[in-house]
């Protein structure tokens, strides 16, 4: 189903589809647009559930991970000093080295930041993935369960074999209803249903204070730069909501919102067929206004994500995103 509509001038020029799933804290279907049980990767949207597992193997209390180090570990960082100097600091507090790391180096997800490398003739290293403290963190689960670290990103590793379990019954599915992949950081990802996703999320926001789950909504919303970076989605709109809600991007445009409400937990999930970012952060925005999440003035910290205006090179507006799905209930 249509979800948004790209415009330049008064003529269409794309179309973009997309799914939603809102579940409430029991995992029950409340809100849905277009497939809701569409098998979905949610990739990096799935990192709370990765963290989950590497709590449980006893890394965090074993080699002094704090909450920041928490949050990096569930970030999609955008590479800033900051993102690299902890992911450094995390590899020496679990005793391993940047030699040890199976991500890749690739350009930031920051435009500023592409530009100072640049600049300054940067070549970034596996330290550099958005995706590093994830990788940081598996390396200290895997050294705490007394598992080598080499090859600890493959699929038969312990330390994977501990994480699927963990994301199967997490998702609440039998471990063979969860199909898995190679993301791009080199890591095995699911794929399940996008309600699942969004249970996952409505888990999160559901959690006992003195859960491992609870400990990992606290570090990603307490530390909401950390999860991306500045002026990006996630950062921004936990910023906005003050701890009410946490907010993960997937890439190829999956997203996931788990929200405390006095009316009680919910969980998002949606997914954009195309894989467009913009689009996804618009439908997101959008979402969350049918939803009537949070204050006004609190999703008006997400405007310029919600209908953004097409501009060309010479700054003069061209176009524009419509944004246009309704949810329906079951």
């Amino acid at each position: 189903m249509i979800a948004a509509t790209l415009y330049r001038g008064d003529v269409i020029e794309n179309t973009h589809t997309a799914h939603v799933a809102v579940v409430d804290a029991n995992g029950a279907l409340l809100h849905s647009f277009g497939d809701p049980y569409r098998v979905t990767l949610p990739r990096s949207a799935a990192k709370p559930a990765q963290a989950l597992a590497v709590i449980e193997t006893g890394a965090l209390e074993r080699f002094g991970f704090d909450e920041a180090d928490l949050a990096l570990m569930c970030a999609s960082h955008s590479s800033e000093p900051r993102h690299i100097e902890r992911a450094r600091a995390m590899l020496a507090k679990s005793q391993a080295s940047e030699s040890d790391l199976r991500c890749g180096g690739h350009p930031p997800i920051s435009d500023a930041v592409y530009r100072e490398w640049i600049k300054r003739g940067f070549t970034p290293t596996a330290v550099c993935s958005n995706c590093s403290g994830k990788h940081a963190g598996m390396l200290a689960g895997a050294h705490a369960m007394g598992a080598a670290r080499l090859n600890y990103h493959l699929p038969d590793h312990p330390l994977q074999r501990h994480v699927k379990r963990v994301m199967a019954q997490i998702v609440d599915l039998n471990e063979d209803d969860v199909q898995w992949a190679i993301d791009g950081c080199n890591l095995p990802t699911p794929a399940f249903p996008l309600n699942r996703l969004a249970r996952l999320f409505a888990k999160l926001a559901a959690a006992p204070q003195s859960s491992p789950l609870a400990r990992i909504y606290r570090a990603m919303t307490a530390h909401p730069e950390l999860v991306a970076g500045d002026g990006r989605f996630c950062t921004l709109l936990m910023q906005a909501f003050g701890g009410a809600l946490v907010g993960k991007t997937g890439a190829d445009a999956s997203y996931a919102i788990g929200v405390r409400r006095p009316e009680g937990v919910i969980g998002i999930a949606v997914k954009v067929e195309d894989g467009t970012t913009p689009v996804l952060n618009a439908v997101v925005g959008h979402v969350l206004d049918l939803l009537g999440i949070g204050t006004q003035q609190q999703r008006r910290a997400l405007d310029a994500f919600r209908n953004p205006v097409v501009r060309n090179t010479m700054g003069i507006p061209t176009g524009r995103l419509d944004v246009s799905l309704a949810l329906t209930q079951p």
